[in-house]
């Protein structure tokens, strides 16, 4: 796997942020082209498609994101990121593959190849997708706005994994519910500002924004019942400018993870009270201002197309490497793409982490850790075996 190797490498080095991914694309479309795929770029912004027709048979769909996060690398890795850019919102930050895309893309470039060599021994058409923006939760969704099934042709099946701090070689899955919903709220809390050494004469928006903070945080333990899962996290507080003045404004950057429409309704609502509530307690002159974004749906992994492609990977990898029941309160997009199509997604856990090369009591970093790269061996070879063996569960077989 040494052009694997190299490839890797070379995307852990130079990570882009979510909708600047144009040298990422770059990289992968020529990585495809060689390989016999119908290569489009653009897809959706900085989305890649590649599509490899062998005959009658199924459409079958694999997925890898190719985003990297506003992290700056501290794994002293010799391939480390060093990359800097400029947000959306034209501030500087380091940039990362802090949560392993980068391992997603080279496993289905690996994937690809691997398929593509063995043409004679199946039959369908394989989609291949690069997808941007899975960190914005908005990259499937632009895709597929974009005509990715009117254009490439409709699967039967969408296919995807993520790696994690699993132990490298093992593969963790679930059926139904996989990965919580996530919704953002951009929360602008109204003060009147004023002399720090005069706060009677002033409407504090810091002390209203640290009640808010502290208030949200009943919202998991007292409004949502213990048989339930919830997360709310409040990420980002900004306010002021120097600390002898009290400033006209505070904002909270606050997210939630939940599994239930009903109880995804309820928290979002109470973010909305909470804060309202907080504001007229302090006097506030105006109510503050919600701006909801970034709304990802609950991934569901379907069940009967789970227990087929789980029942492959019991028979390449043995039972022994699997590990059921897995759910976690991170998010995917990539469930957009099942439902828009009207069809089953499969998703599953991929370690990543060689507990081997580790000493005894050395934390295991997690994704979005400034620490967190995965061990290259044994996981992209696995991460390859397993989207060659899910593609295979789903496609047609070629006649003897």
């Amino acid at each position: 796997m040494p052009d694997l190797h190299a490839l890797y490498r070379d995307l852990h080095q130079h990570p882009e942020l979510s909708l600047q991914e144009f040298r990422t694309a770059g990289v992968l479309a020529e990585a495809l082209r060689p390989l016999g795929y119908d290569v489009t770029t653009e897809v959706g912004g900085t989305g890649v498609v590649g599509v490899l027709r062998n005959g009658d048979g199924p459409v079958v769909m694999l997925r890898a994101d190719i985003d990297a996060l506003p992290v700056e690398e501290t794994t002293g890795l010799p391939y480390a990121s060093t990359a800097r850019a400029t947000t959306a919102d034209g501030e500087d930050v380091p940039v990362a593959h802090a949560c392993g895309h980068d391992m997603h893309a080279t496993c289905l470039v690996g994937a690809a190849d691997r398929l593509a060599r063995t043409r004679d021994e199946w039959s369908g058409t394989l989609l291949v997708v690069f997808q941007p923006a899975e960190e914005l939760g908005s990259g499937a969704r632009a895709m597929v706005e974009d005509g990715l099934f009117d254009r490439f042709g409709t699967p039967e099946i969408v296919l995807a994994q993520h790696v994690s701090p699993l132990p490298a070689g093992m593969i963790a899955h679930g059926a139904g519910p996989l990965m919580a919903a996530s919704d953002s709220v951009r929360v602008t809390l109204f003060g009147r500002g004023g002399h720090g050494s005069a706060p009677e004469t002033a409407v504090d928006p810091v002390l209203m924004a640290a009640h808010v903070v502290v208030r949200l945080q009943g919202i998991v333990a007292r409004e949502v019942a213990p048989s339930e899962r919830a997360v709310v996290t409040v990420g980002r507080l900004l306010a002021g400018t120097k600390e002898n003045v009290i400033p006209e404004t505070a904002e909270l950057g606050v997210n939630i993870r939940t599994f239930d429409e009903h109880v995804r309704g309820i928290v979002r609502a109470a973010v909305e009270r909470i804060a309202r509530a907080e504001a007229a307690a302090s006097g506030a002159p105006r109510e503050p201002e919600f701006d909801w974004y970034d709304g990802t749906p609950v991934l569901v992994s379907d069940p009967d197309a789970t227990t087929r492609t789980m029942t492959a990977f019991a028979g390449h990898f043995g039972t022994h490497n699997l590990i059921p029941g897995a759910v976690v309160n991170a998010s995917e997009d990539v469930g957009v793409f099942g439902t828009a199509a009207g069809v089953p997604t499969v998703f599953w856990f991929l370690g990543g982490t060689d507990f081997g090369r580790r000493e005894p009591g050395q934390p295991v970093a997690m994704n979005h850790s400034p620490e967190y790269a995965p061990d290259i061996e044994p996981t992209l070879t696995t991460g390859v075996d397993a989207l060659v063996v899910a593609a295979r569960t789903w496609l047609g077989r070629s006649p003897a």
